[in-house]
């Protein structure tokens, strides 16, 4: 597997993704497909995009001809696919997109790479990225494992849901070797400042209101993206074909809790007094079918390829509130729309 393509690349967990496979494999040709669009920032990889090995293409996966056209221009020999409609709030508004997006886009790699594999499948992987969310939601007690039954809620995880379906068809029906993993909610550096971690960083260092949804007891398990990259890494290459891997980070919080860490963190660290910003929470409706809780059950990963996570919760959210306030300009560049002009200098000719 030396031509590898990875769909999303551009992207909060894609580019952490691209970079570590540039850097890590100096050997391997490193195609990023994004197309770009409001999550997509290419600053995300300034410190590689001049790397010998590594190719940056602006498409749409859902335009099978441009994607069945890449393929054959880089002998593409496996695909990481990471590239999503993700925010579940945007899907309940426009579950349409999430549908084009997650579902067709998927099925137009997916026939790009049975078109041009044909039956020349030694060494070739289709690796879909996905999320623990098509299980659906959990009561106080119990975890997702691989065997859990779909439940999808959104129109986000219904879509997340279809798409896994299409790629498990693709393996049963024409033998295409395929490998999926389900991942909990991701933090880090480089997420755009829809999601909660990020969204609250910046309304903490702005004086501006923190949106706890209902009474914030909804319970999420949170993955540091550096790690879950390191999982991808490893399925990939190790593995079973055919299989499916739950990514998991070991830490539960309920929304409100993790509302104030947050706090606490931002706030020391901006040198406040502490409980300076609890007031800036506030609580508002809940939002449409709203999962209680996310919990993954990692220990399939562990025990078979020795995967667990780096970093303890609050040790993580302390180096991402630190990334964020000593990347402001990234932070202001994205919220602005001020980033776009980055990639007309870089791309558009």
């Amino acid at each position: 597997m030396n031509n590898i393509l990875i769909t999303g690349g551009a992207g909060f967990i894609g580019s952490h993704v691209v970079r570590l496979f540039v850097k890590k494999y100096p050997n391997k040709n490193i195609i990023n497909l994004d197309a770009l669009t409001y999550a997509g920032n290419l600053e995300n990889l300034k410190d590689i995009e001049t790397s010998e090995n590594y190719t940056f293409v602006k498409a749409d996966i859902c335009d099978f001809e441009v994607v069945d056209s890449i393929f054959k221009q880089y002998g593409i020999d496996s695909v990481i696919h990471l590239a999503a409609e993700s925010h579940v709030d945007r899907s309940i508004k426009d579950p349409l997109s999430f549908a084009r997006t997650n579902v067709m886009g998927t099925l137009s790699l997916l026939q790009a790479a049975k078109t041009n594999w044909n039956d020349d499948l030694k060494g070739k992987l289709f690796y879909h990225v996905s999320t623990d969310e098509v299980y659906g939601s959990l009561g106080d007690d119990g975890f997702f494992t691989e065997k859990t039954a779909y439940d999808p809620h959104s129109p986000y995880s219904a879509s997340k849901a279809s798409s896994d379906h299409f790629v498990r068809s693709f393996h049963d029906t024409y033998k295409l070797p395929i490998v999926i993993s389900n991942c909990s909610n991701n933090y880090g550096s480089f997420q755009f400042p829809e999601k909660l971690i990020p969204l609250f960083i910046n309304n903490i260092c702005t004086n501006k209101e923190l949106p706890v949804y209902g009474e914030g007891k909804n319970v999420r398990d949170w993955l540091f993206v550096e790690d879950h990259a390191r999982a991808i890494d490893l399925i990939f290459h190790e593995g079973k074909l055919g299989d499916t891997y739950n990514i998991g980070g070991f830490n539960e919080w309920k929304n409100i809790d993790l509302v104030q860490v947050l706090i606490k963190t931002v706030d020391k660290l901006l040198g406040n007094p502490e409980g300076t910003s609890d007031k800036l929470i506030t609580f508002v409706k809940d939002r449409a079918g709203h999962d209680y809780r996310y919990a993954i059950d990692s220990s399939k990963l562990k025990e078979e390829l020795g995967w667990e996570p780096s970093l303890q919760f609050e040790e993580g959210i302390e180096k991402t509130v630190k990334w964020y306030l000593n990347n402001q300009d990234w932070v202001k560049n994205v919220t602005s729309g001020d980033y776009l002009k980055y990639y007309k200098e870089m791309y558009e000719k």
